[in-house]
């Protein structure tokens, strides 16, 4: 994977967008193979076989780099992996029982979520265009929602706990790819999660049929390029320059809901995602264009 920052295979200005496709790809397929899992599987007990075989996936990367995972690092990492469990554990059970572009739909407000965190607890000032930008995005919710409408399912809750729980280690994640390796953020989360998933799985079944294999390996895999993509996109570009190529993860997604799974999905849901992403890619948009406004002249635009 490290093949996307060979000098002159791709311009500077790519390599983060880049990085975020490959993301969106890996987690679609994640999220296809989490819903083949589920048929046979508790969805929590399906979170400690990601946690495993994404280590060890991980694991010749880490042998190659002796280091990489520093013990005094530790503590910074356990406030985006405490945040990172929840939201897998709620990803997954949303994923095995809600349909998928629903999910994924109410997934896209955690940046929304994350804004509204950053002004309630960090003092950050809200603008008429990010207050305009998130009021729409959250609209767009309820578009999806339709409380009164709709049955909110167990599911569908736990879409909204994922949500929550995903802007907490947004925040996080772009907070560590500042001070440490892309490579380290997403191992830690794998390190620090498997333990405490392993204790959850215990009461949720036996061991694994053998046809279930391929289907975890490949979560694995899924889970750990993912992880690592999206630790490479943040840190390689902004937020703003990233988040538009998010909509690849949800035309993929849909896709699969409907030719993998036989799911059909309304106008108001689909046209409800889209809103949902187009408020999120604006807020990001705009703060990035905030921040290079705000630079000295002269500046490079990191």
């Amino acid at each position: 994977m490290d093949r996307l920052r060979a000098p002159g295979l791709l311009p500077s200005g790519l390599v983060g967008p880049a990085w975020m496709v490959v993301a969106c790809v890996a987690f679609a397929g994640l999220w296809v193979f989490i819903r083949l899992a589920s048929e046979a599987m508790h969805p929590f007990a399906i979170v400690f076989w990601r946690n495993l075989m994404g280590l060890l996936w991980l694991l010749p990367m880490l042998l190659a780099t002796p280091g990489l995972l520093r013990p005094a690092r530790a503590p910074a990492h356990v406030r985006r992996a405490t945040s990172g469990l929840v939201a897998t554990y709620a990803t997954f059970y949303a994923v095995a029982n809600a349909p998928l572009a629903t999910v994924l739909a109410i997934n896209y407000t955690a940046p929304l979520f994350a804004t509204v965190g950053a002004v309630l607890f960090l003092g950050e000032r809200i603008r008429l265009w990010r207050s305009a930008a998130l009021l729409l995005g959250f609209a767009g919710m309820l578009l999806v929602l339709r409380p009164g409408a709709t049955e909110m399912t167990a599911g569908l809750w736990a879409a909204v706990v994922s949500a929550l729980a995903t802007a907490f280690s947004l925040v996080a994640i772009k907070a560590l790819t500042g001070t440490d390796d892309p490579r380290a953020v997403a191992a830690w989360s794998f390190v620090l999660m498997l333990p405490v998933s392993f204790l959850v799985a215990i009461p949720f079944g036996p061991w694994p049929e053998a046809r279930l294999w391929p289907i975890l390996v490949s979560l694995g895999a899924c889970a750990a390029a993912g992880q690592l993509a999206l630790s490479r996109a943040f840190a390689a570009a902004e937020a703003g320059a990233v988040m538009p190529f998010d909509f690849v993860r949800f035309g993929l997604i849909t896709l699969a809901g409907i030719l993998l799974f036989g799911e059909r999905y309304d106008a108001l849901t689909l046209a409800g995602g889209a809103i949902i992403l187009g408020s999120t890619v604006f807020i990001a948009l705009r703060e990035r264009l905030a921040r290079i406004s705000a630079r000295p002249s002269g500046s490079p635009d990191t």
